[in-house]
């Protein structure tokens, strides 16, 4: 069994050759990939919100025409029930195409980047970052789980 010390393991270690900018700048991209994921959840959330109002609006008109008001049932219906978000799109539609064009090519770039400067190694901005903050040999500031002070 080998020794373990308390230090980043290999894939959160930069590749030698590699300056200070490249990393600074591949964190910056992984940052702004990490904001559109956020932004993705977002759209997915609207996604999920739009379609539950829509299934709501069925009690909506049921409710209109039990309280005896069939032209606002009739209109809530025919204008709104099922009616598109934006022009000619439900929103899975946008969540789609979302996914398959701006996000996908995000994705593929970033780890185009990585691949090409680092081995593909992700998040070494932050790696470094923790290494200059932590306290080596303290708990709960190790290198890596099960790492050795």
């Amino acid at each position: 069994m080998g020794q373990q010390t308390d230090e980043p393991d290999e894939r959160h270690r930069r590749p030698a050759g590699v300056s200070d900018d490249t990393v600074e700048a591949l964190g910056k991209l992984s940052e702004a990939l990490e904001t559109v994921e956020r932004a993705r959840g977002h759209l997915y959330s609207l996604h999920q919100l739009i379609g539950h109002a829509d299934l709501m609006l069925d009690d909506a008109v049921e409710l209109f025409r039990s309280a005896g008001h069939d032209d606002i049932a009739d209109r809530i219906g025919r204008d709104l029930l099922g009616r598109n978000v934006i022009a000619g799109r439900w929103t899975f539609q946008i969540v789609e195409d979302f996914d398959d064009g701006y996000y996908a090519l995000f994705r593929e770039l970033d780890r185009r980047a990585r691949d090409e400067l680092v081995d593909g190694r992700r998040h070494l901005y932050e790696a470094e970052m923790k290494e200059h903050r932590r306290t080596p040999g303290r708990p709960g500031h190790e290198a890596r789980p099960g790492a050795d002070g």
